[in-house]
């Protein structure tokens, strides 16, 4: 089969289509006809050597799909050949053929496009588990987002605005604060114009958040400590902005009962991933057949240009998600 590979860890220069063996599913899993793959920073930190994919995993980039189901598994679950799937994979998405587990892959809703549903699993399942499993989000609680124009973000807005919270959110922007706006946050700040949690304050008053997700890491920690208020969540999904404090005062989090949680899924084990794709499948996934919540696609490249698609999400110019298109 057809495959993104990486000559050398590197930029995007590195990344070359060619051949690959064809994967083969074992009795529990689908093969997949891929159609649509999407970006995720976890590929631009993989491709630079950073970021190994697990030992049982593709080396292939790639952790989501949508296609169509080739070959099932004889215990794969209720699927057929023809069936249109999407779903979190841990690696091999940038590729013509992708396996899955049937028990993980989730029904493409009806009027939703390859192209859509590609965007979906990564941002979503992240999401949903960074504001409900972990964060424990309750309506009327507030939560601050971070970087809500990226493709976690944007769906964590909507999924925090559905089941009743105040949502703010820090972007780099004007143009990413008014997409944030439109997809529901209730207030935003634009994080190059200075620190956010003053202005913050000045929104939502003294009290501050009840859960703050955030993507940076060290930057951040002080103004998200103070950020939250008493019993405050604080969700640490990435690092992006360094992961080194120097001169950390511990006070804040005894003194406020802060609870400081980091979270990966890439490394989650199977069960986990299961439970989060059923739970998603059962509470999530209709609320996109309703029009309550929306993949939201900033561009789609042909696999070809997949050397352009890294350098775009590497300038932080889109907001949402950046899909691939599998010829």
């Amino acid at each position: 089969m057809k495959a993104v590979l990486i000559d050398q860890p590197g930029g995007p220069d590195s990344l070359k289509l060619g051949e690959y063996p064809t994967p083969k599913p074992t009795p529990n899993e689908l093969l997949v006809r891929v159609k649509a793959t999407a970006l995720n920073r976890a590929d631009i930190m993989q491709r630079e050597g950073k970021y190994p994919p697990p030992s049982d995993a593709s080396p292939i980039l790639g952790l989501e799909m949508a296609g169509i189901v080739e070959e099932v598994g004889e215990n794969s679950g209720p699927w057929k050949k023809g069936d249109r799937v999407f779903g979190l994979l841990p690696g091999g998405g940038y590729a013509e053929y992708a396996v899955i587990p049937g028990e993980m892959a989730m029904p493409i809703p009806e009027g939703m496009s390859f192209f859509e549903a590609a965007g979906v699993a990564e941002v979503f399942l992240t999401a949903w588990q960074a504001l409900f499993w972990i964060g424990r989000l309750q309506a009327g609680e507030r939560v601050l987002i971070h970087a809500g124009a990226s493709g976690v973000g944007t769906a964590a807005i909507q999924l925090a605005k559905h089941y009743g919270a105040f949502v703010a959110v820090t972007a780099g922007s004007e143009e990413k604060l008014a997409a944030s706006e439109r997809m529901g946050a209730n207030v935003g700040v634009n994080y190059t114009e200075g620190p956010f949690e003053p202005k913050l304050r000045n929104a939502v008053g003294e009290e501050g958040f009840d859960l703050v997700l955030d993507f940076i890491g060290a930057p951040y920690w002080e103004q998200n400590l103070r950020a939250l208020t008493l019993d405050g969540r604080l969700v640490l999904i990435s690092t992006l902005g360094g992961s080194h404090i120097k001169g950390v005062d511990l006070a804040p989090i005894l003194r406020k009962r802060l609870q400081v949680t980091g979270t990966t899924l890439r490394s989650r084990s199977l069960s986990y991933k299961t439970r989060l794709t059923k739970d998603f499948v059962q509470q999530g996934l209709p609320l996109f057949q309703t029009g309550a919540i929306r993949p939201v696609i900033d561009q789609t490249f042909a696999w070809e240009e997949v050397q352009t698609a890294h350098q775009y999400m590497e300038e932080n110019r889109n907001i949402g998600k950046i899909v691939l298109e599998i010829n």
